[in-house]
């Protein structure tokens, strides 16, 4: 007897996605060529030969401009839904949408003053 009733679809469910990767990884182990050359362990740079090597230094403010730009991605994600509720939602959700909003000025302010936008 199984204790929590109506969750066996979940179970299956479960069961079944989690041997989705298992399966795929295995399929694709099966299916692939079998030659290991010198060709396939050099690095791919879109059909050209490779320039110097693959472990190189890149400067920091790649990745800060890049954090950037995912922290301003993840507010539109998040204020798209509540623009389209805004009517049903009143006034503390706009208050609530204000104090985010804010948040996110304050830490642009300190990417700004850090030197984090400048590309230079």
């Amino acid at each position: 007897m199984f204790v929590l009733s109506g969750y066996e679809y979940l179970l299956g469910f479960l069961l079944a996605a989690s041997s989705v990767p298992f399966l795929a990884l295995s399929a694709s182990k099966l299916l692939r060529p079998a030659s290991r050359g010198a060709e396939r362990r050099t690095t791919y740079e879109s059909g050209m030969e490779p320039i110097g090597g693959a472990w190189i230094q890149f400067n920091i403010r790649y990745y800060m401009f890049a954090l950037v730009f995912v922290i301003f991605d993840v507010e539109t994600v998040f204020l798209y839904p509540w623009a389209v509720a805004f009517n049903q939602l009143g006034v503390l959700a706009f208050i609530e949408a204000l104090i985010f909003i804010a948040i996110l000025v304050i830490a642009l302010v300190y990417a700004w003053r850090k030197g984090a936008l400048e590309w230079s």
